[in-house]
C-alpha cells in the first residue's frame, strides 16, 4: 500500500480543493493560529484517508489491466513500488505548492504567481523524467509491451488526477 501514497496525496489535494469552505478557510487572513493548526490537522487526516482509498483502487486497476503472470508480477511490483515512492515525493512537493497557492490566492503578486508557475513546470518535468526512468527499468526486466502498458495506465491515471486538481483550482486573478 505504501507505493500508492503519492496518488493519495494528489487525490486528497483534489478533494480538499473541491470543498470551497475549506479553501476559503485556508486563504483567510484573520483566522486564529489555533484554528489554523486545527484546520491543518483536519486536512492532513482527510488526505491520509483519501490516500488509503486511492491506493486500494490503484492496485486493483493495475492488477486488472496489467494482466501479469506470477513471474512478471514478481519483477513488476518491486519496481513499481520504488517508482511510486519517488512519485510520492514529487506529489508532496506539488501538494505544498497547491497549499501555497491557496494561502496566497486572495493576495497574489506577480512574483508569487511566477514562483508557483515555475514550481509547477519544474515538477511536471521531474515527473516525466521519473516516468522515463521507470519505463526503462520495466522495459529491461519485462520487455517493451509491458513497459508500454505501464506507461499507458500511469499516464491515464495521472491525467485524470491532474484534470481533477486543475479544474478544482480557481484561476489566478
Amino acid at each position: 500500500m505504501k507505493w500508492m501514497k503519492w496518488i493519495l496525496a494528489v487525490v486528497l489535494t483534489a478533494g480538499f480543493l473541491q470543498t470551497p469552505e475549506l479553501f476559503a478557510q485556508q486563504t483567510s487572513t484573520d483566522a486564529q493560529p489555533a484554528t489554523s493548526d486545527s484546520q491543518e490537522t483536519n486536512i492532513r487526516a482527510y488526505v491520509e484517508l483519501l490516500r488509503a482509498d486511492v491506493n486500494a483502487k490503484k492496485t486493483a486497476i493495475y492488477t486488472q489491466i496489467m494482466q501479469l503472470n506470477d513471474d512478471q508480477s514478481a519483477k513488476f511490483w518491486p519496481i513499481y513500488r520504488e517508482y511510486d515512492l519517488e512519485l510520492q515525493k514529487l506529489n508532496d512537493q506539488k501538494l505544498a505548492g497547491i497549499q501555497e497557492y491557496a494561502k496566497n490566492f486572495q493576495n497574489m503578486t506577480d512574483e508569487k504567481a511566477d514562483e508557483l508557475a515555475k514550481l509547477a513546470l519544474d515538477l511536471e518535468g521531474k515527473r516525466n523524467e521519473l516516468k522515463k526512468t521507470y519505463y526503462e527499468k520495466i522495459r529491461q526486466q519485462l520487455g517493451g509491451i509491458i513497459a508500454a502498458r505501464f506507461l499507458q495506465v500511469e499516464n491515464q491515471l495521472l491525467m485524470v488526477i491532474d484534470l481533477q486538481i486543475a479544474s478544482s483550482l480557481p484561476i489566478v486573478q
